[in-house]
């Protein structure tokens, strides 16, 4: 998500796409850097307006004893952390940053009167550790500056704080330990090699569980003596191709429970024996009976109920039972959408959860099991829109290229279409593809995308290819290695599958795409020219061999395990053959380019080259640069400028 930008001008394309200038017209802020795009009219600004006022607020952590929640919330430009006392009640800011507060973690004890939230500068990604006193309102940086720090997970004493941070040698993910009322004591608790996130501390304070991250399709966990740095294996570790997603203790720390795609096609929730670890690994499974991915569990801390979340072909499902698994209890009823995570109160006696739905701005929920009851914690602004009016999406599946066992692979796609008492079909269409490779469509709140298909009649079509999490460990490795184009082979099928359909317009169809998804936006349209009308990058790799050597250290080996090594000579060609960047001749259709400077995911180096070998070659592009952004737009003075500019974009390229 650090590269220097040279501007790249062309006064003849910046013309030749100039619209009439108008005394009102909104200007760009001296941060950004605009080439290509036309004049944004005022009055569209003011169109827009309502749409980019809609907020949403999400859990980060329960206040100890009944001081309240922390939620993290937007009112100015970034998303800053806000305490609530009670359902409903006032959001009480506390801190005021330009810069987006990533996460929070507050002091467990109930003597304690801080918490610990992270932060970087200009979507660098290089985040530090700070506290909050929530009595003085004071804030001081814990971590010194260097690399990049993540995690922020308190013992239950609330005396030690983990973490981990590549501040040795910024690739590393070295796990730390210190007490944030003495930041002097931070001291070096192991030093590794790759992604090692620490997860929890056993309930007496003496061990971390910690996580152990090669890829997607492979992790470990293990145990750490918080005093003697000694680690002990919980699975085996010459287990190959076994994902382990998060772990906590039992309130009694006899037992661990996990969540793992261990001999199954999907994510299962299990627990082993504590005692067990370093020896034989026997789990026992909670959730074999459902073939989805369990992606949140807590468990209360007085040890009678696990909740747990399956995604179901997109969708989210609460689940309770006991923690032996042996009872199924009654699931509180919730709006439908995606349930972004779960957290029991320290107590026990409450269930907070960060719900974000199609008419559901992004919220939280807490449910009483003893009451059986929900409540809803927040209600976010929706700028004056009816919120009920909004599209909800069709779930799709279309045949692809391929077979899956007797019949066509089916890839499953939501589709979202304009309202038909104001828009008659066929519809064009925008394609969004998602980031990761790993990533996953999925009905949430759409925000500003709603103004594409409540006022302008555009459909919208999120697809998620092979390779995209979800459906199961095998279609998660089926884009892996020499298999990259499969993906985009997909987008083909899709394409056939909407001229299929009456309400769609084959003839108007828009690619766009974030991160790897911003990659499948222009690999498609170096495949699909002629039946595409235009493309948007947004943050995406243009080449995978300059991407691998370029992004941060700490990524290198990470991509490395999905995209391909770049360095060995077989592979560096193949991926020089597929890159969008060796073929851009073969893009026919006007692009769209966003990019932060700051981006240490997918440096702007990305967006630079293939801008340049467009134009090069007489290609129309804009192009939205931000000086102050990362892997992708936090500010809200950005993100709206670039959502305006992306509706020109449609309007010009789809609505023509």
């Amino acid at each position: 998500m650090q590269s220097k930008i040279s501007i790249i001008a062309l006064l003849s394309l910046l013309f030749a796409w100039a619209v009439p200038s108008r005394a009102a017209d909104h200007k760009p802020g001296d941060n950004l850097v605009v080439e290509g795009l036309p004049p944004i009219p005022a009055e569209l600004v003011a169109e827009l307006a309502r749409y980019q006022n809609l907020r949403s607020a999400s859990f980060a952590d329960w206040l100890p004893g009944r001081g309240g929640m922390l939620i993290q919330t937007r009112f100015a430009q970034t998303s800053q952390i806000h305490r609530l006392h009670q359902a409903e009640g006032m959001r009480e800011q506390l801190t005021f940053f330009d810069e987006r507060v990533a996460w929070t973690a507050a002091c467990p004890a109930k003597n304690c009167e801080f918490l610990v939230f992270g932060m970087d500068t200009g979507g660098t990604e290089k985040y530090q550790l700070h506290r909050l006193d929530l009595t003085t309102g004071r804030h001081s940086q814990l971590t010194p500056g260097k690399g990049r720090n993540m995690g922020s997970v308190f013992d239950p004493q609330g005396k030690h704080l983990a973490y981990c941070s590549t501040r040795r040698n910024a690739k590393d993910f070295d796990l730390y330990l210190m007490d944030p009322r003495k930041p002097e004591s931070d001291r070096l608790l192991l030093e590794v090699k790759g992604l090692h996130m620490p997860l929890v501390f056993s309930p007496d304070g003496k061990s971390l569980l910690v996580l152990h991250y090669i890829s997607a399709n492979s992790s470990h966990l293990y145990l750490v003596d918080v005093q003697s740095g000694k680690t002990t294996a919980l699975d085996p570790a010459d287990e190959k191709d076994v994902a382990y997603k998060d772990a906590k203790f039992s309130k009694d720390g006899k037992r661990i429970y996990f969540t793992s795609d261990r001999k199954w096609e999907f994510v299962r929730l299990g627990y082993v024996d504590t005692a067990s670890a370093g020896k034989d690994f026997e789990p026992k499974w909670l959730t074999s009976q459902i073939n989805w991915d369990v992606e949140h569990f807590d468990l209360s801390s007085n040890g009678r109920l696990v909740a747990f979340v399956t995604n179901e072909d997109g969708m989210s499902k609460l689940h309770m039972i006991t923690p032996a698994g042996k009872k199924q209890k009654k699931s509180p009823k919730l709006p439908s959408g995606v349930i972004r995570g779960i957290q029991f109160q320290r107590d026990g006696r409450k269930l907070a959860i960060s719900l974000s739905g199609t008419q559901t701005p992004g919220d939280v929920f807490v449910y009483d099991p003893k009451k059986k009851k929900v409540r809803r914690w927040t209600h976010s602004e929706t700028g004056g829109l009816d919120l009920s009016i909004f599209a909800e999406p069709e779930l799709i599946h279309f045949p692809t290229f391929d077979q899956d066992g007797e019949g066509p692979r089916q890839i499953p796609a939501f589709v979202y279409l304009p309202p038909k008492e104001r828009f008659k079909p066929p519809y064009p269409v925008m394609i969004s593809i998602h980031g990761g490779p790993e990533g996953q469509a999925r009905p949430r709140f759409l925000g500003q995308a709603q103004y594409r298909i409540q006022e302008l009649g555009i459909a919208l079509v999120m697809p998620n290819v092979r390779g995209s999490s979800g459906y199961g460990k095998n279609y998660l490795t089926l884009d892996n290695g020499k298999k990259r184009e499969n993906s985009v082979r997909d987008i083909g099928a899709l394409l056939d599958a909407i001229a299929k359909r009456e309400d769609l317009d084959e003839k108007r169809v828009l690619v766009s795409g974030g991160s790897y998804g911003g990659y499948m936006s222009l690999a498609s349209l170096t495949y699909y020219s002629d039946r595409l009308l235009g493309g948007i990058d947004y943050v995406g790799i243009s080449s995978f061999v300059t991407f691998l050597e370029n992004t941060k250290a700490y990524r290198q080996d990470l991509r490395r395990v999905e995209y391909g090594d770049e360095r060995n000579s077989a592979m560096r060609m193949f991926l020089d053959m597929i890159s969008p960047l060796n073929n851009a001749e073969k893009i026919k259709v006007p692009l769209f380019v966003i990019q932060g400077a700051n981006d240490p995911r997918v440096p702007a180096s990305e967006a630079e080259q293939i801008v340049k070998k467009l134009r090069s070659k007489g290609g129309k592009v804009w192009y939205l640069l931000a000086k102050d952004e990362g892997h992708g737009f936090v500010k809200k003075r950005n993100k709206d400028f670039a959502n305006t500019a992306v509706v020109m974009f449609l309007k010009k390229i789809l609505l023509k």
